[in-house]
């Protein structure tokens, strides 16, 4: 047996009626409802809400909205039609004449991607999104142009996000879905969004709740979303904090502090973010920001962005370096030199990576266990042969100043008419070189870190080389007892 589907009683703008059948669901939505095809209206979908205990608000709210309907009207391009928002066409009553949905146009999103995803290079070209400049310019005209025309109506969006809107991939065009969760105007009271989201509430709505909220939130969250659009998706509240070691703040606590780091004045908490164009921006642009975010400013409306975008569009300069950039001013292109100086300092950062790391000054792959006992074995090993040498050095340098007068007899004749005094000066000298050589070779040998065992050497070479002056020169015998001993 089929199943039944379920059927429900639509209610126009113009007050008619008709009948409208469930079909397929397609999404699972939000907090709010689940989206269903509407059977036989192919350009049409069909929101159903997840309870229905607000039944009479909900009616009320989307009557106002069947009443005071923007003026945005589907765009054709290629002889397609794109919907902009999906803004009600009828309010969907049960058998038992609870409202349990609504119907709206069918905003085709497998041709859209979330506007989030236009602000990040690597995300775009993930998406196969085009990398030209001035369709993000146009992106953001079209946000403007979007609530321009709800703020006309006396309504705002509250929960103005980047990842709450998205866009057409072929033209930029804006796709709004979800309105039943703005704040809508109605003829004697107005029906309050219920969600907002932090890093785009403006500063003074940190003590308000949604119901509070107005064009003024609106404003503030138009303004981030054309910043980020504008500046390579660099939030106007970011930055590099000046003090590492004061507390870190949020965006949100940032927002509420007003600590905007791209104004005309110097941000007391932080620098702007390393690669941010906003320099590069023209004047009137740059005042508009400082209007939005700066505290005691007059926050530009959706209509002067609008104004302010579409001038932007058509006063654009194309780049000589780069046939996806464009710019503003005579200053140049802001995107080329941000991309040169992220090429440079991408450069150092692989130098930096292929730079043995150290922690004070050991390189950190000769810091495993394995490496290091191979390195002790080997320090072991050397220090050893090391020591072998030093004794074998030992005996050569006892021996050879023990035998130094045996050595010299054959030059006896020569010596004792060189003189005492030529002669002390070879002993000097002899003694320089040898405690020279002793500070020398401390560090390559170990014992001769000990001071005791170098002053011995030099005291025992000292002591043979007076013996030898002493025998060479024929002196009175009595003079050093230890004389007869080595000329027997």
């Amino acid at each position: 047996m089929a199943e039944k589907k379920q059927i429900y009683n639509a209610v126009y703008a113009d007050g008619s009626y008709g009948k409208v059948t469930l079909g397929k669901l397609i999404n699972k939505g939000g907090a709010s409802g689940k989206i269903y095809l509407a059977e036989g209206k192919p350009e049409s979908v069909i929101k159903i809400f997840h309870h229905t205990e607000k039944s009479a608000t909900n009616r009320q709210k989307l009557q106002a909205m069947l009443l005071n309907k923007p003026n945005f009207q589907p765009v054709e391009a290629n002889g397609v039609d794109y919907i902009q928002i999906a803004w009600p066409e009828a309010i969907l009553d049960d058998e038992k004449g609870f409202c349990v949905g609504y119907m709206m146009p069918l905003i085709n999103m497998d041709k859209a991607v979330s506007l989030d995803h236009l602000m990040q290079k690597a995300i775009r070209q993930k998406l196969g999104l085009s990398e030209k400049y001035a369709y993000r310019i146009f992106a953001a005209y079209n946000v403007a142009s979007m609530v321009t025309a709800l703020h006309k109506c006396g309504h705002y969006i509250i929960d103005l996000k980047p990842s709450n809107l998205s866009v057409y991939k072929d033209n930029m065009l804006v796709a709004v879905v979800d309105c039943d969760g703005f704040s809508i105007r109605g003829e004697k009271v107005r029906y309050p969004a219920e969600f907002v989201s932090e890093e785009y509430i403006y500063p003074e709505g940190m003590s308000q709740t949604c119901e509070e909220m107005g064009e003024e939130q609106d404003k503030f969250a138009l303004a981030v979303i054309v910043f980020r659009l504008l500046n390579n998706g660099i939030h106007p509240f970011s930055g590099v904090p000046k003090d590492m070691a004061a507390p870190m703040l949020t965006i949100q606590e940032r927002i509420e502090q007003y600590h905007y780091a791209y104004g005309l004045w110097p941000d007391k908490y932080q620098y702007p973010h390393p690669y941010s164009i906003h320099e590069y921006f023209n004047k009137e642009t740059l005042e508009l920001f400082e209007r939005a975010f700066v505290k005691g400013g007059q926050r530009p409306s959706a209509y002067e962005w609008q104004e302010h975008l579409w001038k932007l569009m058509h006063g654009l300069k194309p780049c000589k370096n780069n046939p996806n950039h464009v710019y503003f001013t005579s200053k140049g292109c802001g995107l080329c030199s941000v991309e040169s100086k992220f090429s440079k300092d991408l450069s150092i950062i692989k130098k930096q990576k292929s730079d043995p790391e150290k922690i004070r000054g050991i390189e950190i792959s000769r810091l495993s266990t394995e490496k290091v006992r191979e390195e002790k074995e080997q320090q072991h090993a050397y220090d050893v042969k090391m020591q072998r040498i030093f004794y074998g050095a030992g005996i050569v340098y006892l021996l050879f100043f023990a035998f130094l007068y045996k050595m010299l007899l054959p030059f006896k004749e020569s010596l004792q008419k060189a003189g005492l005094g030529l002669q002390f000066l070879v002993i000097v000298g002899v003694l320089a070189g040898i405690n020279y050589g002793l500070r020398k070779y401390t560090a390559l040998f170990r014992p001769l870190k000990n001071k005791i065992i170098g002053d011995m050497l030099a005291v025992y070479a000292l002591i043979w080389l007076l013996i030898t002056l002493v025998l060479v020169n024929d002196l009175p015998r009595n003079l050093f007892e230890l004389a007869p001993t080595v000329s027997q």
